[in-house]
């Protein structure tokens, strides 16, 4: 099944993204496809293949509502183990970089080795996170168990995205799609919540959250060990492990007006999940737990949504759209803040989120038609790293200004970076959109075959 699929999906995933991720050797796959491996004689049995698409889309899912899972509990470990504020956004932001890490090193090896091996291994990786996770008796091993999951994250995604489009049935491909899509960023967004739910209601949470991931994980690994393999292993394993990070010529000007979106975007859903828990405690004065995951769930909630239901949009309109989100809601956002006053952060999250969603995936769809298909990982790689890097550093730079500069002037601050971003990011897709020769007005030339065709099919 061609690996261009995979990359389709995780752009739509931005909601977030899917996710995501983009290290696939187009040029190659779209010349020449790769053939679907005929399972060998075996004594086991496999899953149905209604059976494994079932359960490689829940299991994908239940790997980012692990994701989201430790977002409530940091300021209760915080209150356990009295470490300084800005340890916490480490905690925090030690999962993005890990996960950025494994999607730039092993987001194609899959291609390469096939699904199965690749999503048993992360499987068992992320299974070891959550039992470091259980045991930790400290903030370094909390730490640790981020820095894995991250990692194990990183590399199941690029192999989930293409094995739940390609166990999908031929009619359904786009149902597979579609739950690629929506699945990082609701995952997210649903593991913060339950979390919280676990804490408002158990003197435990960590213990029941982490246990269930566990046993989740270990059932997840079995459903991917019994699913059949969907691509014949070829010749390059070593070499797609080196990541390739370029923008071609014919991308540069798009990307380089897509950068400030992208970083506010993922600035804005780095603050709820980084930063809320103490927001909640510190300047609301809840310390419930509900409070404190049902913010963490409405700006990766409504990202998603936005993903899926503006994908008919425009691409430009729909960064114009995510951007002027991305302003309002942070400007609610900041208001709530100020005023102490939790519903508006609530519609904050919401209107912010639907233009992370919007803002991120119109940019992708922006940039993508300008480059060649083998020239996309290359160009998806340098996206994902200023993304990533958007939603983990600056939460880190804002854990270590709380202690002294204070919480409300730090989260200001954030604030004002994240509207400056959009602002900037708004007037450089209004200016390339308005200054364009009359040659770029003219549509490049499209695939014989697109993934949005391929999907339908």
């Amino acid at each position: 099944m061609p690996s261009r699929v995979y990359a389709a999906s995780n752009a739509q995933i931005l909601g977030l993204g899917s996710f995501k991720v983009f290290r696939v050797v187009e040029s190659r796959l779209d010349r020449n496809p790769v053939p679907v491996s005929p399972e060998p004689v075996r004594a086991r049995r496999l899953l149905p293949p209604t059976a494994a698409f079932a359960g490689s889309g829940a299991v994908f899912a239940a790997l980012y509502v692990a994701a989201g899972a430790p977002t409530p509990l940091l300021v209760v470990f915080e209150q356990q183990w009295h470490f300084p504020a800005w340890v916490l956004t480490v905690a925090f932001a030690s999962y993005a970089l890990g996960l950025l890490a494994a999607l730039l090193v092993a987001g194609s090896l899959s291609d390469h080795i096939g699904r199965r091996p690749v999503l048993v291994g992360s499987l068992l990786v992320e299974l070891g996170a959550m039992v470091m996770f259980v045991f930790a008796p400290d903030i370094g091993w909390l730490i640790a168990a981020r820095t894995v999951q991250g990692i194990a994250t990183g590399a199941a995604t690029s192999a989930f995205s293409a094995s739940v489009v390609e166990h999908a049935p031929e009619h359904h491909k786009k149902l597979g799609t579609i739950i690629t899509s929506i699945a990082p960023a609701g995952g997210l967004g649903l593991g913060a919540l339950l979390t919280g739910i676990a804490v408002q209601f158990s003197g435990h949470a960590s213990v029941i959250v982490f246990t269930a991931l566990a046993v989740i994980m270990a059932v997840g690994t079995g459903v991917a060990a019994f699913s059949a393999e969907t691509v014949s292993t070829r010749p390059g394993a070593v070499r797609s492990l080196i990541p390739r990070v370029s923008v071609p010529k014919a991308a540069r000007r798009e990307f380089a007006a897509s950068i400030p979106v992208h970083m506010a975007a993922w600035m804005l859903a780095g603050l709820f999940m980084g930063l809320v828990p103490t927001i909640i405690r510190d300047l609301l004065g809840l310390h419930s737990g509900l409070p404190n995951g049902a913010t963490a769930f409405v700006e990766p909630a409504a990202a998603a949504m936005a993903g899926l239901f503006l994908g008919r949009l425009a691409a430009r309109r729909t960064v114009f759209v995510g951007g002027t989100g991305v302003l309002l809601g942070t400007a609610v956002n900041m208001t709530g803040v100020a005023t102490g006053t939790l519903p508006l952060l609530w519609v904050g999250g919401i209107i912010g989120g639907v233009g992370v969603g919007a803002s991120f995936s119109g940019a992708i769809r922006t940039i993508t038609p300008l480059v060649q298909p083998h020239q996309r990982a290359g160009l998806f790689a340098s996206v994902y790293l200023i993304a990533y890097l958007s939603f983990g550093v600056p939460a880190i730079i804002a854990g270590l200004l709380i202690a002294p500069v204070g919480l409300p002037a730090t989260v200001l601050g954030y604030g004002v970076a994240i509207l400056v971003a959009a602002a900037l990011g708004l007037l450089a897709q209004y200016r390339i959109h308005t200054h364009r020769s009359p040659m770029e007005h003219t549509p490049p030339p499209r695939p014989s075959v697109s993934v949005e065709q391929w999907a339908r099919k």
